[in-house]
C-alpha cells in the first residue's frame, strides 16, 4: 500500500510494508521537520503580488505549515491564501500595507473560500481557520489586566478590564498618581485661563479660541500697557480703567523777568555865545555860552524776550515698551 498524506499538515503516512530501509528517514522528516514547523516554525514570506497563495507541499517543507508567518516587501495592500484546512497562525505583517488572510477554495489557488481577517500594517495578530473562514483569536477576554497595554483595543471588554479601562475624571487640583483623563487635562487647562484672563503671544496672532479649542476671546488693550489695580488711587481703582497720553503735555507754569525801574535823569544842552554890553566895563563885549538843562522826568519801558527751547511733544511720553498680541477671555 503506497504512502498517503495527512489532510491538515500534509505529513507522509507510510503504507503498510512500504519504504523498507528508508522508513526512518521519512519518520525523521515527519517528526523533526514537518511537525516541528507546524508547532513552532517561522518563515518569512516575500509578497510579490496583490493575491498570493502560501506554498503547500506534501511531505516536504513549505510556507503554509509554519506556525509563525512574517510578511515582508509588499508594494500595495494584499491578500494571502492558506490551504483550506483548520490551522492556527501568528502573523506579523511587517509591511506598510494592510494584509488579509483567507483560506483558498482549493489548495494553492487565490480564490477565497470564506471570510478573511485584516492585519494592519506593522501589527501582529493570532488568527485561526476552520478550513473555510478565518477569525481573530481572543475576541473576548475576561480577567484582570496587569501592566501596560499598548496599541489598539477593539471589541468588547468585560469584567475587570472594562472597569480598569474606564478612567475616572478627578477633581480639580488632584495631585497623585491617578491617570489623568482628557476631561481632567482640559479642565485644568481652562482653569489656568478663566473668564477675564489675559493671554499674550509675542509672534502668533491666532485667536486663542482656535489655539486652545475653548473659550471666547477678544483682542485687548490695543496700544496700551497694563498697570496694577490700586484701590487707594482714583486713577487705578477700577478694572479696565484707561488714561494717559502718549503725547507729552507741558505743565502750566510762568516765567519772571526783572528790569531796572529807576530811570530819572537830566540832559544839559549848550548853545553858542551871546553878544552884549559888558556890565562892568560899561562897554560892548562878547558874552559866555548859553546853557539849558532838560527836565529830570525819565520814565520809559524795556522789552524783555524769553527764548524758547526743547522739541515736539508728539509721541514723547512713552515708557520703554515691546509690542505683543493680547487677548481677553470673555466666555
Amino acid at each position: 500500500m503506497p504512502s498517503t498524506f495527512s489532510p491538515n499538515l500534509r505529513i507522509e503516512l507510510i503504507g503498510a510494508g512500504e519504504q523498507a530501509g528508508t522508513w526512518g528517514t521519512t519518520t525523521n522528516t515527519n517528526l523533526g521537520t514537518l511537525v516541528e514547523d507546524a508547532i513552532s516554525g517561522y518563515v518569512s514570506v516575500t509578497i510579490s503580488s496583490a493575491n498570493q497563495a502560501l506554498t503547500a507541499n506534501n511531505g516536504a517543507a513549505d510556507q503554509a505549515r509554519n506556525a509563525i508567518l512574517e510578511l515582508v516587501s509588499a508594494a500595495q495592500a494584499f491578500a494571502i491564501y492558506a490551504p483550506p484546512e483548520s490551522k492556527q497562525y501568528t502573523v506579523f505583517n511587517n509591511t506598510s500595507f494592510v494584509a488579509t488572510i483567507y483560506n483558498s477554495a482549493t489548495l494553492g489557488n487565490t480564490t477565497a473560500a470564506g471570510a478573511g481577517v485584516a492585519i494592519p500594517a506593522g501589527k501582529t495578530m493570532t488568527v485561526w481557520s476552520d478550513g473555510t473562514d478565518f477569525a481573530a483569536q481572543n475576541t473576548h477576554i475576561i480577567g484582570t489586566v496587569v501592566g501596560n497595554v499598548t496599541g489598539n483595543v477593539t471589541g468588547q471588554l468585560d469584567g475587570t478590564i472594562t472597569a480598569a479601562t474606564t478612567a475616572v475624571t478627578q477633581a480639580p487640583g488632584t495631585s497623585n498618581t491617578t491617570v489623568a483623563t482628557t476631561a481632567f487635562a482640559n479642565a485644568a487647562f481652562q482653569g489656568a485661563y478663566p473668564v477675564g484672563s489675559i493671554y499674550m503671544n509675542a509672534s502668533v496672532a491666532t485667536n486663542p479660541g482656535t489655539l486652545f479649542g475653548f473659550g471666547t476671546w477678544v483682542a485687548f488693550g490695543a496700544g496700551r500697557v497694563p498697570v496694577g489695580f490700586n484701590a487707594a488711587d482714583p486713577l487705578f481703582d477700577t478694572a479696565e480703567e484707561i488714561g494717559g497720553s502718549k503725547d507729552a503735555i507741558v505743565v502750566s507754569h510762568t516765567h519772571t523777568a526783572t528790569t531796572e525801574s529807576a530811570g530819572s535823569h537830566a540832559h544839559t544842552l549848550t548853545s553858542g555865545t551871546t553878544d552884549g554890553f559888558g556890565a562892568q566895563t560899561g562897554g560892548f563885549g562878547r558874552g559866555g555860552p548859553n546853557t539849558i538843562t532838560t527836565a529830570e522826568a525819565g520814565v520809559h519801558n524795556h522789552t524783555v524776550s524769553v527764548a524758547s527751547s526743547g522739541s515736539s511733544g508728539t509721541n514723547a511720553n512713552l515708557q520703554p515698551y515691546i509690542t505683543v498680541y493680547m487677548w481677553k477671555r470673555t466666555a
